[in-house]
């Protein structure tokens, strides 16, 4: 079981190791390779219903692409706490797909693959969607976003970024989106402020009929404020002028003076 969960991590397909680790000697050192399918290879032994458990608690780590522990009984019911597994994922790296090559698509690029994503930028306009502008992109695709997105293989750790900002691309890509089981859907754009949003503050689209919404950081609720301007100093004089220092001008020959006015 060791040589074929290797053997997947080395083609890059994702696949978990399941070990007992603690429990009966008979049963000890026993192991399952469990596909994101619910397919799997070896067999554990022991109570029939034993097998069936250990598949669905490790796909569920797997799906999640996590390492952990889980402890069931040896009938394979998770009331008891006999057999401790040990769940060992290899996954390939995340998917992030940024739908739009705009401006802000680059740094958003340059984020995800810092996170260890798989970075795809999809864009039905060839002029933007070039590898001179997104030069540390893995994937470049000039198609419709929602054309390639129901063409193209996700799973629960998948991201989609929206920055299109366009209804033509938006609406059906969300539609789309919004179905699949995917980790985070986001749309950069600008959203009319409520009660409860914040500058800043994550939104929501209207729900589908799976229940889902949309929303993240990307979105801005409100505009930048505008600075300031500084207030001009006060030209008005003193309230209370020393009269006997006020400058006049003499009516004779047009020079100041420091006389009193009568």
């Amino acid at each position: 079981m060791l040589a074929t969960a290797l053997s997947a991590a080395a083609r890059g397909e994702a696949a978990a190791l399941a070990r007992i680790t603690r429990g009966p000697a008979d049963l000890l050192g026993r192991a399952l390779v469990v596909r994101t399918d619910g397919t799997y290879e070896g067999t554990l032994g022991g109570h029939p219903e034993l097998d069936r458990t250990a598949v669905g608690e490790s796909r569920a780590l797997l799906a999640a692409g996590r390492t952990g522990e889980f402890v069931v009984s040896e009938s394979g019911s998770r009331c008891g706490s006999a057999l401790t597994f040990l769940v060992e994922s290899s996954v390939p790296p995340p998917r992030m797909i940024v739908f739009g090559a705009v401006d802000f698509a680059a740094a958003l690029v340059r984020a995800g693959k810092f996170l260890g994503y798989h970075v795809t930028v999809c864009d039905a306009r060839p002029v933007f969607a070039t590898p001179v502008r997104l030069p540390e992109a893995d994937d470049i695709v000039v198609e419709w976003p929602h054309r390639y997105l129901e063409r193209t293989a996700t799973d629960e750790r998948t991201v989609l970024c929206v920055l299109t900002h366009d209804a033509k691309f938006d609406v059906p890509l969300l539609a789309a989106a919004l179905r699949l089981p995917v980790a985070f859907v986001a749309r950069w754009g600008r959203a009319a402020p409520t009660r409860t949003a914040t500058a800043g503050s994550a939104t929501s689209a209207s729900p589908t009929r799976s229940g889902r919404g949309c929303g993240s950081p990307i979105v801005s609720t409100s505009a930048p404020a505008r600075p300031r301007r500084p207030p001009c100093p006060s030209r008005r004089r003193s309230s209370r002028p020393d009269r006997a220092a006020r400058a006049c001008r003499s009516p004779v020959h047009g020079r100041r003076s420091t006389a009193r006015r009568p």
